[in-house]
Formats: C-alpha cells, sequence, structure tokens
C-alpha cells in the first residue's frame, strides 16, 4: 500500500510560480512511476505529467515548458514546480504513484494510488 500526500498549494497572481510536492510512503513506491493530475472546476481529472523510476518524464502540451516534474528519492517526495502560471492552471492538483501504461498525456484510470489533492488558484 501507498499514502500519498499532496502540498504546497495556494494563491498566485498570473505569471507567478508554485511548487507542489506529494510525499510519499508505503512499499515499494521509490519504483513506481508517478504523475501529476489537475482537475478544474466542474471538469474532469486531466493528466498534466509523468515520470518512471528511470526518470523519464513527459509533459501535457497545455503545461509544457511551463511546469517541471522531479523526485527526490532521498525525501520520498515527487515535485511539481510551477512556472509562468495562468487563471487556467487553477484547479485541485493530485499526485497519483503505479501506472500500468506510459501515455501522453498520462490517463486517470492508468493509475492506482492518489493522494487527497491540492488547491491551486491563479489570479488574473
Amino acid at each position: 500500500q501507498v499514502q500519498l500526500v499532496e502540498s504546497g498549494g495556494g494563491s498566485v497572481e498570473a505569471g507567478g510560480s508554485l511548487t507542489l510536492s506529494c510525499a510519499a510512503s508505503g512499499y515499494g513506491h521509490t519504483t513506481y512511476c508517478m504523475g501529476w493530475f489537475r482537475q478544474r472546476p466542474g471538469k474532469g481529472r486531466e493528466g498534466l505529467t509523468m515520470l518512471d523510476n528511470n526518470g523519464d518524464t513527459s509533459y501535457a502540451d497545455s503545461v509544457k515548458g511551463r511546469f517541471i516534474i522531479s523526485r527526490d528519492n532521498a525525501k520520498n517526495t515527487l515535485l511539481l514546480q510551477m512556472n509562468r502560471l495562468k487563471p487556467e492552471d487553477t484547479g485541485t492538483y493530485y499526485c497519483a504513484a503505479q501506472c500500468s501504461r506510459w501515455r501522453i498525456p498520462p490517463q486517470p484510470e492508468d493509475f492506482t494510488y492518489w493522494g487527497q489533492g491540492t488547491q491551486v488558484t491563479v489570479a488574473s
């Protein structure tokens, strides 16, 4: 079983930056592929980026060049650095672990473990 806890959400002005963290615990989590998803108001959960245990990454077009995913294995933490934020980036952000497929953008049905989410609000 893997537990995921996100933090780092908040409110920011358009053009600003935020870094989200996802603390992972439980058996095997360091070998899993992991990803970040977002759910905007009134929308379904959309995949943003994912990272495998070799360090390979993929990004959805909507965040490519602005967001960076990384993993600190020593701290058991997945990070999402978000730059040049836009009002349309507003939503609840979730980290996920253990994917069954590598798809671009990542798809929520491919992931087994989920955090509870953290809210990001970008003011125009």
